[in-house]
């Protein structure tokens, strides 16, 4: 498998200089629609279907997304690097179509491109030398012979034919007899005389490799580029190979461009034209939706050479008839309309591991809500809503106690509370200081919360633990995903804690502010008042209260003591009780509303952008708002 990956990468990821994408010779521009599109003028007659160079540009950038990701997979995964491949190929083919509808653009005039395609071994060298009855293509018997495209420019200057340097700006143009046998991304143009009113005069002609071989993945590319460039297909069949997959596949890629097409059914006998002719076209309406093609039988004849040509003149004569018509059916203006379609057909397949992309971030998302959902249902029924665990409202209490103005006691308590809890305060920040215990370690609020968290991320990691043995094309994302979190869990766990003490010193001042509230609502009411100050539960409670200041008492015993008791149930019994309710209510959903923007700007944000910490080099990156854009050249 791995030397299966280490065959094809090299055909998935041919290098672009910057050169070569921003200064290449080759830039297409129409500088109608350009102005159309930046000064908002009337398109008039500017042909705008697909809007080329807003989808170029996401074309290209697909493809080096398809590159960087293809690079990446694992070498078990064969399905999954077999797909991005395919695509792959498809998308290159798409930009090259795109491209090709620049050209026709900008160079309206250019001369007509023939694209001689088969796969190996049909003979499309020697048909070629035959149609211009030259020996201009080097044939062999050899299987994948040629491996570099080569145009014959037949009847033009030099001047016609400069701008293809650009279009296969990828590739090096080299003399023909230099082509070097061990690399693919080079290419020749041959300048060839023939008769003025020769059929193929002011044409150029490729002859192109083979595309179903085991090397064939090595020059696909070159193959691909020279079909789309092509206003007419010529395709080269024998009778050992027209009913391969690997044709039909090809011949399924090219239906959407409606090239004017003619097949040359090579090497049969000639009992069999009828038989193979008949099976052709009946495999040619399975396939595609139009009608099929002329197909111009040629005999098998051993060892032909230059001088024999002749031996097939009727023959010769009906394909280059079939060629001619061919290339009066081309129709330029069409070719961006076939574009669009051509991307409409493969959008979803080239979109879908992008989409499958996007939707794993909107799973971890979702399962990032869900966590901190459930982590904060878990504070509240523990804390917020356990009778016996919800300690905050009676810290509002013991407030509140020390603001009632008991008579020879008032002064007393408060003066004792301001002495007595100034040294404990800097105690404990100095505990705090140097990492030792923390004041809120005692709190039982504190505790919840830290339960929660862990909570959290256990339940995360026991999620991705199933998603890893989901779909083998997801696994690597969420291994990852695993990783990335047990990585930060440490810092972000210490950022959490730290937050969790800010968040409980931060909320003290609305525990007093519902005391004062409580406070000034008493004072509203005299004879509550004054009937608790006559009380020794009163007096009582208040001690409790400083003793809860200072540390000499927990929460837990200042609410179940006798008289914190009796002090709670004369406030509730009294025309303060309704009150009393609702400003623990207010106090409760306060914090839980402060709990909420807790867990929002140090679990909930930081585990939301996780998935950006990810290696960006496995990813495509393509955001959902840049298809959206790229989706409306489409509609």
């Amino acid at each position: 498998m791995q030397r299966f990956h280490q065959q094809n990468y090299n055909f998935l990821t041919q290098p672009m200089s910057s050169s070569n994408r921003e200064g290449s010779a080759f830039q297409f521009q129409d500088q109608r629609v350009r102005n159309a599109i930046v000064y908002n003028l009337p398109f008039s007659n500017v042909d705008v279907s697909l809007a080329p160079q807003t989808m170029l540009s996401f074309i290209r950038r697909l493809k080096q997304s398809y590159e960087s990701v293809s690079k990446h997979v694992p070498p078990d995964d064969e399905a999954r690097f077999l797909e991005l491949r395919r695509n792959l190929q498809s998308i290159s083919f798409g930009e090259a179509v795109l491209e090709k509808g620049e050209l026709n653009r900008s160079r309206k005039d250019h001369p007509l491109q023939i694209a001689v395609l088969g796969p190996t071994q049909a003979g499309k060298s020697s048909v070629i030398n035959w149609l211009l009855e030259k020996k201009l293509a080097e044939v062999s018997p050899l299987a994948g012979f040629t491996v570099h495209p080569q145009g014959f420019c037949i009847n033009l200057p030099p001047d016609r034919v400069e701008w293809i340097d650009g279009y296969f700006r990828q590739y090096q143009r080299c003399p023909r007899d230099v082509l070097p046998s061990d690399r693919y991304d080079c290419f020749a143009l041959l300048e060839t005389a023939a008769d003025a009113r020769h059929a193929l005069s002011g044409s150029v002609l490729w002859d192109t490799p083979d595309f179903d071989s085991v090397d064939a993945e090595e020059y696909r590319q070159a193959v691909l580029r020279v079909a789309a460039l092509a206003d007419v297909v010529l395709l080269i069949l024998s009778k050992d190979k027209y009913a391969d997959l690997s044709v039909w596949e090809l011949i399924d890629l090219l239906e959407p461009l409606s090239q004017p097409t003619v097949i040359c059914l090579n090497k049969i006998e000639k009992t069999s034209y009828q038989t193979l002719v008949g099976s052709l076209q009946e495999k040619w309406r399975n396939a595609r939706r139009d009608p099929p093609p002329p197909i111009i039988t040629v005999p098998y004849l051993e060892n032909i050479q230059v001088d024999d040509f002749a031996l097939l003149h009727s023959e010769r004569t009906q394909l280059l008839g079939a060629v001619d018509r061919a290339i009066r059916e081309v129709r330029r203006e069409r070719h961006a309309k076939n574009a669009k379609h051509f991307v409409q057909v493969h959008w979803r397949d080239w979109l879908a591991p992008v989409k499958a992309e996007h939707s794993l971030k909107i799973e971890w998302h979702s399962l990032v809500d869900e966590a901190v959902r459930d982590s904060l249902n878990l504070y509240k029924r523990d804390y917020l809503n356990h009778p016996h665990h919800y300690e905050t409202f009676q810290r509002a209490l013991a407030e509140l106690l020390t603001l009632l103005e008991i008579p020879g006691l008032a002064g007393t308590l408060l003066t004792a509370r301001k002495i007595v809890t100034w040294p404990v305060r800097q105690i404990v920040k100095l505990g705090q200081a140097v990492g030792g215990r923390r004041q809120q370690s005692i709190s039982g609020e504190a505790a919840i919360l830290h339960q929660a968290a862990e909570h959290l991320f256990i339940r995360i990691s026991e999620t991705i633990l199933l998603k890893r043995d989901d779909d083998p094309s997801r696994q690597a994302w969420w291994k990852e995903m695993a990783g990335l979190l047990k990585t930060t869990r440490p810092v972000l766990t210490n950022r959490y804690e730290l937050a969790v003490d800010q968040y409980i010193r931060a909320f003290q001042p609305e525990i007093e502010k519902t005391a004062h509230s409580l406070y000034d609502r008493l004072r509203e009411h005299p004879a509550v008042l004054n009937g608790l100050r006559a009380t020794r539960v009163t007096t009582d409670a208040a001690a409790l209260a400083v003793a809860l200041h200072t540390g000499g008492i927990g929460v837990q015993d200042f609410i179940i003591a006798p008289a914190m008791l009796s002090l709670t149930t004369m406030l509730a019994e009294s025309a303060l009780g309704r009150y009393m309710s609702k400003a623990a209510a207010d106090l409760k959903q306060k914090q839980f509303k402060a709990v909420e923007a807790l867990f929002d700007r140090t679990v909930h944000a930081y585990l939301n952008g996780l998935p950006g910490q990810m290696d960006t080099s496995r990813q495509f990156n393509i955001s959902p708002e840049a298809i959206e854009s790229a989706e409306a050249q489409l509609v």
